[in-house]
């Protein structure tokens, strides 16, 4: 079965490049959907976890909207987060978006290269002493920099921050693509509140990330290809590798 139509669970990206590459060289059709939101947390929902930011000498960002979600939760709760907090990125894009808030000051914001591994690095010795807190989604927990911080023995707590909401997409023939790319679980909770009877048949998932692997599993659906691989590392190879995969071994 030759792959013509592909459906990538996520906004249009600000770099198409990749896609457009492979549109030419595939003559591929891409679309672009996501299949859920990102909200953040009602001032009710947040105090029902019973966290006191002010507990906490360092907050750990792992992307922009929980960076938006902390401040605008700050604000309804009537917190001032005094100016010694110090505040742990996972990649230098994150941190720089602190901006927005407060003011960029070196000493008090680090950033990692986009791993958890990074963020251990950016704490060393000199700020383990600190009091953590790791904000997460409603869907992810981040389990891999907690058990770097529990290894080291740091002082931490996590908080949810923001929740994911399903997209309406009902509108959305899922069964015209003959690939559908998903990167979160959430993205398999919106699938199956959409069409809780959806069956794959000819459709080919390719999947992201270790947690959705569960999430597929437990949704009993197949995965055509699993990523990151060798040779799919970043998120844009994908589809690249699953059309030569398939069209490979369905043409012979």
């Amino acid at each position: 079965m030759a792959i013509k139509k592909i459906l990538i669970s996520q906004e249009t990206p600000m770099n198409v490049a990749p896609y457009e590459a492979l549109k030419e060289k595939y003559g591929v059709q891409i679309d672009f959907m996501p299949f859920f939101l990102i909200e953040p947390l009602s001032s009710r929902e947040f105090r029902a976890q019973r966290i006191n930011v002010l507990d906490y000498t360092a907050i750990v960002f792992s992307a922009r909207h929980m960076i938006d979600a902390f401040f605008r939760l700050c604000e309804e709760l009537r917190v001032k987060v005094p100016e010694t907090m110090k505040y742990f990125c996972t990649s230098e894009a994150v941190a720089m978006y602190l901006q927005k808030h407060i003011v960029f000051r070196k000493r008090k914001i680090f950033y990692g290269n986009g791993t958890p591994a990074s963020v251990l690095e950016q704490i060393g010795t000199k700020h383990k002493g600190e009091k953590f807190l790791i904000t997460t989604s409603d869907s992810s927990s981040n389990e891999a920099l907690k058990g770097l911080f529990d290894a080291q023995k740091i002082d931490y707590s996590t908080a949810v921050f923001v929740k994911s909401v399903s997209q309406d997409l009902k509108g959305v023939d899922l069964s015209s693509y003959d690939m559908i790319v998903v990167y979160n679980p959430s993205d398999i909770k919106s699938l199956r509140e959409n069409y809780p009877d959806f069956k794959p048949e000819n459709t080919k998932f390719v999947t992201f990330g270790k947690q959705i692997v569960k999430a597929m599993e437990e949704a009993g659906l197949p995965i055509e290809i699993q990523a990151p691989t060798p040779e799919a590392s970043s998120v844009a190879p994908v589809p690249w590798t699953c059309i030569w995969r398939i069209t490979r071994t369905t043409n012979g």
